[in-house]
């Protein structure tokens, strides 16, 4: 993989990546990347493995690299949200065995969310806003299709108030497929949505923690929904896979072909970290398989690219998008900021995995975001209060990880994270020394953002 462990906490300053006969270095505060010849190399990783903070000053400094921060990360009083996720439905029809949100109820009775509180909502979504503002509206559940006329009243509705206000609204929707009807993929057609359908891989894989709420198997019911939003003459919407990954089948690879073939249009893989009962989560021997087997992806990712062909790997994606954008956050995300969770029953909260939660609630639909509420968390979420984030070089590019995943388990997987990047860093720097390679990637990335 790399020449050392890329989980070691050498400095928080720098950090070398490569190979044996290209090494470079990562400036942390500002992602500034330099190359390092084989003498520099050396030197510089005894540096390092001394923990000699003295002579890797000098090191730094003689590379050009400036290790003040490019910005203060200051915690912000108010943050005036322009994504909301909908849980439209608080109900499925699906019975997986590690959902956060314990088959949709989210732990209490199954309900839907009545078109008062669609609107509420969406009013809220609205308020302030200006000409030529962008927002998202996100349905999520449960299974959102349990709801299907409260899903289109909103996204008509959405629509009507964006029109009016000379405002840019997009739609996403994240669904298992299984209820998928015409008059939905004309909603879908129409508004442009961007759908993320959950699937974990070939029948007898995705049948093992996903089955229908009679135990029966619900592959064949997705593939056939499946079909119908991706077979749509002249489609506008992109269909994306969502496959979680358990212990019990590490087989990235086949994951990942087993869904190509299926038609989609990118693939996006997530370790389960955190589950209610705690069955089936990665343990470090688990997500150490798991890192090598996403490895031999990006492989596969690199190995397409130089052929001029686009892989379309979701997490290399994303991850060079993030790299090549490189910009110092405070936040993982903009949950309990830019985003923002709707429970059925009107509760504003962090984000759509802290529905009815109290440790993620900011207020209501009524009376908006509590802001008190919303500074508390934004503090006690800032990558400053989260260890060992401050002494992590790649605190920049992770930003401390999803706060429920966190909140709920803590952090088992920073190897796992850190040893990504590693290799991530070190294939985008490589395919940056070649122009017509380089282009070829961010147009890749474009098109997926």
């Amino acid at each position: 993989m790399s020449l050392d462990r890329p989980g070691r906490l050498r400095s928080p300053l720098i950090h070398v990546f490569g190979s044996e006969d290209s090494r470079w270095v990562l400036g942390v505060e500002r992602g500034q990347m330099r190359p390092l010849d084989f003498f520099r190399a050396q030197a510089l990783e005894t540096v390092l493995n001394h923990q000699d903070d003295e002579r890797a000053e000098i090191f730094i400094a003689a590379l050009g690299i400036d290790v003040t921060p490019a910005t203060r990360l200051d915690v912000p009083t108010s943050v005036v949200p322009n994504a909301f996720s909908l849980a439209i439905a608080q109900q499925c029809n699906l019975g997986c065995t590690y959902c956060y949100a314990e088959q949709g109820t989210f732990g209490g009775n199954p309900s839907l969310m009545v078109d008062q509180v669609v609107m509420g909502a969406i009013d809220q979504l609205f308020s302030n806003r200006s000409p030529g503002d962008r927002l998202t509206l996100a349905f999520m559940g449960g299974e959102p299709l349990t709801n299907r006329q409260g899903l289109h009243n909103a996204t008509r509705y959405a629509q009507s108030r964006a029109d009016a206000a000379g405002v840019e609204i997009q739609f996403a929707l994240t669904t298992n497929a299984t209820l998928v009807q015409d008059v939905d993929l004309a909603l879908f057609q129409q508004h442009t949505f961007t759908i993320t359908v959950s699937l974990d891989g070939p029948k007898w894989v995705n049948d093992l923690t996903r089955p229908l709420k009679s135990g029966r198997s619900s592959h064949d019911a997705v593939t056939a929904g499946l079909r119908r939003l991706i077979d749509l003459k002249e489609r506008r919407y992109r269909v994306s896979a969502r496959a979680t990954v358990t212990p019990r089948h590490l087989d990235v690879v086949g994951i990942v072909d087993a869904l190509l073939a299926l038609g989609f249009d990118s693939v996006r893989l997530s370790p389960l970290l955190s589950a209610p009962a705690a069955s089936d989560e990665m343990d470090g021997e688990a997500l150490d398989i798991f890192l090598e087997n996403m490895l031999s992806c990006a492989k596969i990712f690199e190995l397409r690219l130089r052929e001029r062909q686009i892989y379309p790997f979701e997490n290399v994606l994303s991850t060079l998008r993030r790299i090549h954008t490189y910009q110092p956050d405070a936040y993982p995300c903009g949950a309990g900021g830019g985003y923002l969770g709707v429970s059925a029953e009107g509760g504003l909260f962090a984000c759509h995995r802290f529905v009815d939660r109290p440790d993620g609630l900011l207020g209501d639909v009524r009376t908006g975001v509590d802001p008190g509420l919303q500074r508390d968390w934004l503090a006690k979420r800032h990558l400053d209060e989260q260890s060992p984030c401050t002494t992590c070089w790649a605190r920049y590019l992770c930003n401390g990880s999803c706060h429920h995943e966190v909140i709920t388990r803590g952090r088992p997987a920073c190897d796992y994270i850190r040893g990504w990047l590693h290799e991530m860093l070190g294939l985008y720097a490589r395919i940056r020394q070649d122009p017509v390679l380089f282009e070829r990637a961010l147009n890749a990335i474009r098109r997926l953002h």
